[in-house]
């Protein structure tokens, strides 16, 4: 009887499991989860434990054993996301940043959005020039310590907060002075709204870093933004396009490829390389989602996508949620009294110690600190500010070169430089490392590297000319052409494609022809008595086949099967 009791309380103990999932403000909220509980049912929880109904721009990301992150799909088993044992834990960040923070509804949606961005700011992902950083920092101060006081705050106090994961002391005397002079009775809320003003102009908003490598082997970041898809290398953004102009998305391995229109009679396609299958995968669908979230005007116009044009071949994905102006017209439809909300104050924090009393981290000693450092502390190595960008395969009879541009969701230049280091986010905040042994990128260029689009008759161009500095000239333009682009393939791999496609199909087709034959015998030669068999023999339509087209054509086979073995005999 004990035995029976302890062997039922183990199966139920094996239908639910713990689930932990770390909030933007470092608490934690902890629920039992059964086994066969969706992706939807837990991010539904989490809502509603933080009072939360503006939930469609927020999501739940876990990391996998490789270290590569994920975002949790809400239509799929929890379960069957993840790769290792019970518990769990993830963490609720946002997915989609708003075009406008300062225009959501309620103030709870702002407060976590804030939250996120300050994280950002953190961890090197909005990166920015030193006198918006400061204004960003200032705000942060007035929302978490409110009004500057000489008898709390003695001098040098800004320096006890971090905000990025380098400063200086030029930098902590310019916030603390903006934080002083300017920001004088702004209570929290208006001080949050007005950092979210300010983060929202900024070039790197909105960005989540992918690190990949170009086809010459340069480092750079791919991100997915409000306004559409953008390319940071150094301290630049070297191409942004808007999301009308994205036409496809499509990996194939690590090879990760952006096809999009220009202009009129200009089809372009950029190329570049992921760190793993997995990572490429995850940057494909996270493209996917914010292409679907930002473009459609209503969900029902989404539609599945596939990572290759190829017959049955690549992954299949369709994003399943709300797109931005459908979340949007629901959030006008709010009413109620705005929730409380408990701001977190200075409370230790373990992933952005913003706002906690320690020492400022610093790469150089104090007495030699000269410039504003806003890079990052450990992880990937800085990037150079170099003259390479992006080559690009041009398909279009127009000017030789693509020429990027676009300024947040206005417009501008592709090329325009956001801050005076060079964007290198955290490693521990990036999917996985960018790896640095050239061999490995050479093993993927030469077995994904990228292809003539023939059906566009393209060529492959260079950029170069983009990132270098106004005033230097190019040394060799020749030689530097040649080295930077990348090999050109003929026509030979396009028809080798299409014919491993084709014979793809036709195997498939003779397989479901054999299947067919298959079950034809099993109706009209088997003795089989079951119901769905008889159903169909007694049908009109198959007694007329039957007797019509099935019996002629055996006696016919048969007749020849004879005179075949009569005359292999008679030799």
């Amino acid at each position: 009887m004990l035995s029976r009791l302890v062997s039922g309380s183990d199966r139920s103990l094996d239908r639910e499991f713990n689930c932990t999932v770390r909030l933007l403000d470092d608490s934690e909220y902890t629920c039992t989860v059964q086994r066969d509980a969706k992706g939807q049912w837990l991010f539904e929880q989490v809502c509603q434990h933080l009072n939360l109904l503006e939930k469609d721009y927020f999501g739940i990301r876990f990391v996998d054993p490789d270290k590569q992150r994920h975002w949790l799909e809400c239509s799929k088993a929890i379960t069957k996301q993840m790769r290792s044992q019970p518990p769990y834990t993830m963490c609720l960040r946002v997915k989609f940043y708003p075009p406008d923070p300062a225009a959501l509804k309620e103030e709870i949606t702002r407060y976590l959005v804030f939250l996120q961005i300050k994280r950002d700011l953190y961890h090197g992902r909005l990166l920015c020039k030193s006198s918006d950083a400061a204004t960003l920092a200032a705000f942060i101060l007035q929302a978490e310590i409110g009004d500057y006081d000489p008898g709390k705050h003695p001098e040098g106090y800004s320096s006890k907060f971090q905000f990025f994961p380098k400063h200086s002391e030029r930098l902590e005397r310019r916030i603390a002075e903006i934080h002083k002079s300017e920001l004088t009775g702004l209570s929290p809320e208006t001080a949050e709204l007005n950092f979210l003003k300010k983060a929202q102009t900024l070039e790197t908003y909105g960005v989540d870093p992918h690190p990949s490598k170009d086809v010459s082997g340069n480092v750079a970041f791919l991100a997915f933004t409000p306004f559409g898809f953008v390319v940071l290398q150094g301290n630049r953004r070297i191409h942004f396009l808007k999301w009308n102009e994205v036409t496809k998305l499509k990996f194939e391995g690590k090879t990760f490829h952006i096809y999009a229109t220009h202009q009129e009679d200009q089809k372009i396609i950029l190329t570049y390389f992921a760190p793993t299958p997995e990572a490429c995968k995850h940057l494909w669908k996270c493209g996917v989602e914010n292409q679907a979230f930002y473009q459609f005007e209503k969900s029902s116009q989404v539609r599945t996508v596939s990572s290759s044009n190829l017959f049955f071949k690549g992954s299949r994905f369709r994003y399943s949620g709300k797109v931005a102006k459908e979340v949007m017209e629901q959030s006008a439809k709010i009413r109620r009294e705005p929730p409380e909300i408990h701001r977190a104050g200075l409370v230790p924090s373990r992933s952005c110690p913003s706002i906690t009393h320690g020492p400022r981290q610093s790469s150089v000693p104090r007495t030699r600190r000269r410039a504003v450092h806003i890079s990052i502390m450990e992880g990937l190595e800085s990037l150079r500010d170099s003259g390479h960008s992006t080559p690009v395969r041009s398909v279009s009879n127009g000017n030789s070169f693509l020429r990027s541009y676009g300024n947040g969701a206005e417009g501008g230049h592709g090329t325009a430089e956001f801050s005076e280091d060079s964007y290198s986010p955290s490693d521990s905040v990036l999917p996985t490392p960018v790896s640095n042994d050239p061999s490995d990128l050479a093993q993927v260029r030469h077995t994904n590297g990228p292809r003539r689009n023939q059906e566009e008759g393209g060529t492959e161009l260079c950029t170069q000319n983009q990132a270098r500095p106004q005033g230097v000239k190019p040394k060799g333009k020749r030689s530097q052409l040649e080295k930077t682009r990348p090999t050109q393939h003929g026509p030979e791999e396009g028809v080798n494609q299409f014919i491993s496609s084709l014979a793809h199909l036709i195997l498939v087709t003779l397989a479901l022809l054999f299947a067919l034959l298959l079950l034809l015998i099993v109706l009209t030669e088997s003795e089989l008595d079951l119901a769905f068999l008889r159903d169909i023999r007694r049908t009109p339509e198959f007694q007329q086949f039957h007797y019509e087209y099935f019996c002629p054509l055996r006696r016919w086979l048969a007749c020849k099967l004879r005179w075949m073995g009569g005359h292999l005999i008679n030799k």
